[in-house]
């Protein structure tokens, strides 16, 4: 059903690596990806920061709050960088619950206890919910059955990576979606559920996959077709697309910076020349 799709994203991943990748000091990759996930996956629950802000916060932290940023927010970016370096760091670890939950425990640290300050029952960084869940229109079903199915998907994904059968980017989304509806957590489950999608496509040697804040409602509308028609295929659709149009503007970014410069030069140096050979003829 995706037979184009695959073969237009295997073609540009191998142009993105040659051109854009592959030429960078890797720690500098490693941190522009950073920056720019941290930004847009923040920004999809609310986060006002910007990519110039969460830039300055990673180089500069607590000291550079910008002006009009509350504290709140630059703890939840703060938070998504260590859990988001925590898992760069355990690519070789297979998908589980231990995973999941240190994670979690990461990304939640502090901000879970302001956000579930005022519930009769508050939740910890790295633990369950603990009560039914709501988000947005959605309803979910009964969290103890759903938190038991979290072992099984995470089981079930892990063995589709290993098979080699499916494309990574269709058990990306398969398991994307899947985890937000099972959403086990009291809070985090969307920046969490994105995280484990890049922590996916990383151990399968893929660009990351980034949904920009401008897309949110389409993200938003390609996760309710799980819910209203049964299938992930509006959501498969989304995530190829989202990481084919990255990928294409990032290269073609990377030529046009390229030969304009040239273009620059070869002008500046023709004015040069011109001027030189005026002032001869004078």
């Amino acid at each position: 059903m995706f037979e184009d799709q695959i073969r237009k994203y295997d073609n540009l991943v191998s142009q993105y690596k040659k051109i854009v990748s592959d030429k960078f000091c890797k720690q500098d990759f490693i941190e522009y990806n950073e920056i720019l996930f941290s930004a847009h996956s923040c920004a999809i629950e609310g986060n006002s920061f910007s990519v110039d802000e969460t830039r300055t916060l990673k180089e500069k932290g607590l000291g550079m709050i910008p002006q009009g940023k509350t504290l709140l927010e630059a703890f939840e970016m703060l938070d998504h960088f260590q859990a988001y370096e925590y898992l760069l760091k355990n690519l070789d670890k297979p998908l589980s619950e231990e995973l999941l939950k240190e994670t979690h425990k990461l990304l939640t640290e502090h901000t879970l206890a302001f956000r579930t300050q005022h519930d009769e029952h508050p939740s910890q960084p790295g633990e369950y919910t603990t009560v039914d869940m709501c988000a947005g229109d959605t309803i979910f079903g009964d969290h103890k059955e759903l938190i038991k199915r979290v072992p099984n998907l995470l089981e079930s994904t892990q063995k589709a990576m290993d098979s080699g059968d499916i494309h990574p980017i269709i058990i990306a989304a398969k398991f994307h979606g899947f985890y937000e509806y099972l959403h086990p957590f009291r809070d985090g489950n969307g920046r969490l559920g994105r995280m484990f999608t890049n922590f996916i496509l990383l151990k399968k040697d893929q660009p990351i996959l980034i949904i920009p804040r401008k897309k949110r409602e389409e993200y938003i509308s390609a996760l309710r077709f799980i819910r209203k028609e049964r299938t992930d295929e509006y959501l498969i659709d989304f995530f190829f697309n989202t990481a084919i149009e990255r990928m294409q503007s990032e290269i073609e970014e990377k030529n046009n910076m390229t030969n304009n410069f040239i273009h620059g030069i070869n002008f500046i140096q023709n004015e040069k020349s011109t001027s030189q050979d005026n002032e001869i003829e004078a």
